[in-house]
């Protein structure tokens, strides 16, 4: 049986949902790295960052490769790249549209407050 699509959306959101995971997509948008270079710019332990790059690489976001001990991450893909570029548009257009409002909730308060 298979997944309906808007399930599917749900389960990938839900993967993106933490912002350690937005944070490692966002590094890794540089290009490949090992994971000794993305501890030191998360605030986060070691066991915890294994476990944000294991179900990252199972949704098929990142891939993994060894080169020797070292385990390299990289982005699975321009789409990934994309995505994150449109949430930080779609957040830009919200957040103007916010200072709008705020901009006319000030001058509507000055004209209250005006004698």
């Amino acid at each position: 049986m298979s997944v309906p699509l808007s399930q599917a959306q749900a389960e990938l959101f839900r993967l993106l949902g933490h912002p350690v995971r937005i944070r490692v997509l966002e590094l890794l948008q540089n290009g490949p790295r090992p994971v000794r270079d993305l501890l030191p710019t998360l605030d986060v332990e070691p066991p915890g960052l294994s476990q944000h790059l294991a179900a990252l690489r199972r949704s098929g976001l990142v891939t993994a490769r060894r080169e020797g001990a070292t385990v390299v991450y990289a982005l699975a893909g321009k789409k990934v790249t994309d995505l994150l570029r449109a949430a930080r548009e779609l957040l830009t257009e919200t957040l103007s549209g916010q200072n709008e409002l705020l901009s006319e909730l000030l001058q509507a308060r000055a004209q209250d407050d005006a004698p």
